[in-house]
């Protein structure tokens, strides 16, 4: 113990005398005592203890001398044995003597312990240097970077390839992605990347500036190295100027998760997924969820040796391992059996690159709190980015072993499946909503005006226009559908048709545009596409800010909104005022949504109760995206660029008036002009003075939101015409300007806008086939982390169609918020928001039970009496043409046969005996009634027997073995009616095998669904589910342009078979698949709307009890009140 003490204490009170410069007198001789045995072997004022932070470091250092150092202090003090027990003090001679011995001892003392810490400092640097330098810390000079750096740069792309090429073969795309841009500093207090973090620095500190000042002289060019060689201290803010390279070269960079320098290679991202299916797309240091094993971070991608290996496999493995030993052997003259054993103990080594003898397989690496877990890329799928709404807060990791995710995960299904009743109430809701349908009989207009169109529509408009067209003409509940697509995409051509068709059924039409340069332009476009000049001749309006009802215009206008004179209304938020009333508004579209706030919002709900609503957003907020991602709103997304379209090239940079001058001279030189974008009015005047300095015979026009009643939109039509050569203005911009000529915008102070704004402003350039230029400059003293994320995010996602993209971003940045007013964002932070939303549209799925695709229309290539969009009703027979076309509608959109009986008989009771014409239509509306209540989009016929027979085939592209399943037990007898068998192709069944279910046989349900499985396979059934319906949904929407069945349109999706229907031109088609159809389509209506009924039942009866404990709470509060109590 004393040895210990004394050794303390020396080590103490060397490291005070030179952390703290502690320099005492001379005491006098007297003052020496002799120390007891339990006591230190110096004076007591030589080890006074010190505050812990003066002393943090210098401890550190002791830790260090402590085994390393002991030896060398034992030998300069003679008089001392440190490992003795039986030292008991130390004497001196006469006190003049004594004094100069003390202080010569002392002085070497001194020296000597500094000798030791200066030997630790060399020893601790030179190991941290080989820490933080990694593979970098032999380099002294800078020729020697280079070539290390170019052996590292083909190490990791031969590692690359390998990596690609047996994903390849496990059929995943593995792709590596350029790695994402510093976006802070190296922060030596957790080595860490950290931006601001404002903490004081670490003991440690200091020697990280060392070396990364180090780091900056070997890796400066020419003239910076001149500069350090002359005595001047590094400074990063000098790089430019002086020739210094940043702290850390082009080639090499920090890696966030260590704090360390490698190659920036190393740093790369990765995107692996299967062709049409799913995608992931990380980095090193994202945070990720596994649906096993929890929260997650990825740290890398690497090959690994297979461990489970088929018979096969093994076979295969041990031939070729014989074939390479025999070739080996036989390449020497003699060979030992030592060497023989060798060489067969290379195999499955890393020296093993045969991928027969040592298989590999390209993994996932992800970090947990006690494990590193390896992830098959082929199992990737089950990986999803970590986004829970807060991106600044950093997840904890899990822990692999435990139960504490299976409990969490758990916890956060229960939350969801209660999450979906409601969400389940809500579709049997909006189901129960009813407005009248457009009539097909109008569609024929809609295609004239549709020719009007000089552009080939692109494929995803395309499909928009067919799901915008069904759920205004096929759906009986009104429209509410999101529009995403890019900016200049064609959602405005969507759009418009949908006004027109509208109009074209005599009802009024409204646009909500957020900025009156906006509405301005749609009102320019909406007239000129089907304006009074045109052969559509729709009554077209403007109203916006300035127009109120006490002005004579304003006034004006409204009376023709309210008389139904004015069809189609253009309007900014003028056309959510309470005083304005519309005759009969049937559709309300409203752009760029993310730009209204929460009141308008509650405004368009009431003023859109009942109406078609169609929403155009390129980048929608995040609850929004949310409600879509769910199913809860309908979604259509335009992705498909326009032709000779070209990606707008993005630079994120700190502000340099260089840049700007070398930016607008390039748009200048060839032509064009510019947009200079700053985020506050105030800026505007500064802006323009720097501009004018530039470029001092330069145009400039001015836009903003405050100047007098219409002068931005007329600044930006004189700026249109080519009059000015750049555009100062603020966001005003951001939406509506459509000018070709420009292609170049400088937006400034970037860090102040939002990520869907700084989206916006970009779309405003690359309107024409020329390339176009976004520069976003930030102050880098104002960029917090979540500023620095979107400008990353807008750095990173520029290609076109990455719309839908920033919105996930933006999703992943800001959060969800909550979801049907159910605050749900802290069971998404548990979880993931991909993984919390993944395990909501599985509980709906749960509660769906027949989760049948919606059919609007079925394509039947049959003789039939009529087909819905040709059903009429004879005018002789309800003589008013409003109810007869309400009627034709009901007819037409019955969702079962009972509810069509229904309606017939109240046609009887109105309006008398049904015509015999009518009853023969009636027949094709109810067999339309069976084929979209059994998810049956396309009927036609097969030859069978050299043409002597035919089958009838009826394709339902979402109906599933375990749909089947769930309706056997309500069928009579459990089996298919007689005469029609059930088909599945054998990608959809257990076995992998065709599946036929025979009419008339008990069907065993242990060949459709399994009987259980592992929680994994539960999750690839889920994860194929979503595919499906993906799949399914494409081959609904495309059955209305099959002209004649073929095998290609039925073989590879399940379908209904009636064997021997007769010829093709047979009558009384109708009645014979009525028979078979009728008694399915009974049993699966009276499922869906049990589980409909269900789903509202238990959401009313939460909302009750919450109420009833909400004033459980309010009595209580009052009652402890009454009482004295505070709350």
């Amino acid at each position: 113990m004393k040895s210990e003490l004394d050794w303390s204490c020396l080590l103490l009170s060397a490291v005070a005398w030179r952390a703290s410069a502690f320099y005492f007198q001379p005491p006098p001789p007297s003052s020496f005592i002799s120390f007891p045995q339990t006591q230190s072997i110096f004076r007591p004022g030589d080890c006074e203890p010190r505050g812990k932070e003066a002393c943090n470091g210098d401890r550190r250092r002791l830790c260090l001398l402590r085994d390393s150092q002991r030896p060398a202090l034992e030998s300069f003090r003679p008089d001392v044995d440190f490992g003795s027990s039986n030292v008991s003090g130390v004497s001196y001679g006469s006190d003049d003597e004594d004094m100069e011995q003390w202080m010569l001892e002392t002085q070497r003392r001194r020296e000597k312990v500094n000798q030791l810490l200066e030997a630790s400092d060399r020893d601790f640097r030179q190991k941290r240097k080989v820490r933080k330098w990694g593979k970098f810390a032999n380099v002294t000079k800078p020729e020697d970077l280079e070539p290390l750096l170019a052996q590292e740069k083909k190490a990791i792309d031969e590692a690359n390839r390998r990596k690609a090429t047996q994903a390849a073969s496990q059929g995943v795309i593995f792709e590596v992605l350029a790695p994402r841009p510093p976006i802070a500093e190296w922060d030596t207090q957790n080595e860490r990347i950290n931006i601001g973090s404002g903490q004081s620095k670490s003991w440690f500190s200091d020697m990280d500036d060392d070396l990364k000042s180090e780091w900056g002289a070997l890796t400066a060019n020419d003239a910076g190295r001149e500069k350090l060689e002359t005595g001047d201290d590094y400074d990063d803010d000098d790089a430019t100027d002086n020739g210094l390279a940043t702290a850390v070269v082009d080639e090499v960079a920090i890696d966030q998760s260590t704090g360390n320098l490698v190659a920036r290679d190393e740093l790369a991202g990765v995107r692996v997924g299967s062709a049409g299916g799913w995608s992931l797309e990380i980095f090193p240091g994202d945070f990720v969820v596994h649906r096993k094993f929890g929260i997650g971070r990825f740290e890398r991608t690497c090959l690994r040796p297979k461990t489970k290996l088929t018979p096969a496999e093994r076979d295969a493995q041990s031939k070729r391992r014989a074939e390479l030993l025999t070739e080996e052997v036989r390449k020497r003259k003699s060979v030992s059996q030592q060497e023989v054993q060798a060489i067969r103990d290379k195999f499955g080594t890393v020296e093993d690159d045969d991928p027969i003898s040592n298989p590999q397989v390209t993994v996932l690496e992800i970090a947990y709190q006690d494990v590193v877990v390896h992830v098959p890329v082929e199992r990737a799928y089950r990986l999803s980015r970590y986004r829970a709404g807060d991106a600044v807060v950093k997840p904890k990791l899990s822990k692999v072993r435990g139960e504490a995710w299976r409990k969490a995960k758990r916890k956060v299904e229960e939350k969801t499946l209660e999450l979906a009743q409601e969400v389940m109430a809500l579709y049997a809701t909006r189901e129960t909503l009813g407005r009248t349908p457009s009539s097909p009989l109008v569609e024929d207009k809609v295609k004239e005006f549709e020719g009007t169109f000089q552009f080939d529509p692109t494929p995803d408009q395309q499909k928009c226009f067919e799901d915008v067209e069904n759920d205004m003409v096929w759906r009986n509940r009104p429209m509410d559908r999101l529009v995403c697509g890019d900016v200049g995409f064609g959602k405005t051509e969507v759009a418009f048709r949908a006004l027109y068709r509208a109009v074209a059924n005599g009802r009024q039409a409204a646009l909500l545009a957020p900025t009156g340069v906006l509405a301005a332009q749609h009102y320019k476009n909406v007239l000129k596409r089907m304006g009074p000049e045109t052969p559509f001749n729709v009554s077209v309006a403007l109203l916006r800010g300035g127009m109120s009802s006490k002005t004579k215009a304003g006034n004006l206008l409204r009376n023709q909104i309210a008389s139904g004179e004015a069809q189609l209304i253009v309007g900014t938020h003028a056309l959510l005022g309470n005083d304005l009333r519309f005759q009969n508004l049937g559709l309300l579209v409203v752009d760029e949504e993310q730009r209204f706030g929460v009141k308008q919002k509650e405004r368009l709900k009431m003023i859109s109760n009942g109406v078609d609503v169609l929403t155009l957003s390129a980048t929608p907020i995040p609850r929004t995206l949310q409600m879509s991602l769910s199913g809860i709103r309908d979604t259509s997304t335009i992705r498909s660029p326009p032709p000779m379209r070209k990606p707008t090239i993005t630079f994120v940079n700190d502000f340099d008036e260089r840049l700007v001058r070398d930016a607008i001279s390039i748009e200048l030189d060839r032509g064009g002009q510019c947009y200079y974008v700053v985020p506050r009015i105030s800026m505007i005047d500064e802006a323009k003075k720097l501009i004018k300095k530039l470029f001092p015979d330069i145009r400039i026009i001015i836009a903003h939101g405050r100047m007098q009643r219409h002068g931005a939109e007329e600044s930006v039509a004189k700026f249109a015409e080519g009059e000015y050569d750049i555009l100062l203005a603020t966001t005003v911009i951001e939406n509506g300007v459509d000018i070709p000529t420009v292609n170049t915008i400088i937006v400034q102070n970037s860090q102040n806008f939002g990520i869907s704004t700084l989206y916006q402003l970009r779309g405003r350039v690359g309107r024409s086939d020329k390339q176009a230029f976004a520069y976003f400059f930030h102050n880098e003293g104002s960029v917090t982390e979540q500023a620095s994320m979107r400008l990353n995010a807008i750095g990173e996602l520029s290609e076109l169609g990455s719309g839908f993209d920033v919105a996930n971003r933006d999703l992943e940045i800001r959060g969800a918020g909550s979801l049907l007013g159910t605050e749900q964002s802290g069971m998404a932070a548990k979880v993931g928001f991909d993984l919390y939303m993944r395990m909501l549209k599985k509980s709906i799925r749960q509660l769906l039970g027949l989760d049948l695709p919606v059919v609007p229309r079925t394509k039947i290539l049959l003789p039939t009496d009529g087909t819905p969009d040709a059903f009429s009703l004879p005018a002789k027979y309800i003589a008013d043409k409003s109810a007869r076309s309400n009627e034709e509608a009901k007819a037409r959109l019955a969702e079962s046969t009972a509810a069509l009986v229904d309606l017939t008989n109240s046609w009887k009771e109105e309006y008398g005996p049904l015509p015999a014409s009518v009853q023969r239509k009636l027949k094709s509306m109810h067999l339309h009634s069976c084929t979209r209540r059994l998810g049956i989009d396309l009927v036609g016929t097969v030859e069978q027997d050299n043409g002597e027979n035919y089958d009838c085939i009826l394709r339902s592209p979402g109906f599933r073995p375990r749909h089947l399943a769930t309706i056997a037990p309500h069928l009579p007898r459990g089996a298919l009616p007689r005469g029609i068998d059930a088909c599945f192709p054998g990608r959809f069944t257990l076995t992998g095998q065709d599946l036929e279910i025979i009419g008339g046989r008990k069907i065993v349900t242990s060949m459709l669904v399994s009987s259980g499985g592992t929680e994994e396979d539960d999750e690839d059934t889920w994860d194929a589910l979503d595919q499906e319906d993906i799949e399914a949904m494409e081959q609904i929407s495309s059955a209305s342009k099959v002209q004649a069945l073929s095998e290609d349109d039925f073989m590879r999706y399940p379908y209904f078979r009636v064997s021997y229907f007769g010829s093709p031109d047979g009558k009384n088609a109708a009645d014979r698949l009525l028979k078979v159809l009728l008694p399915l389509s009974k049993i699966m209506c009276e499922k869906q709307e049990n589980e409909a009924e269900k789903a509202r039942a238990s959401a009313d009866l939460r909302e009750r009890t919450e109420q009833i404990r909400k004033r459980q709470a309010a009595n209580e509060a009052l009652q402890a009140q009454r009482m004295g109590y505070r709350y």
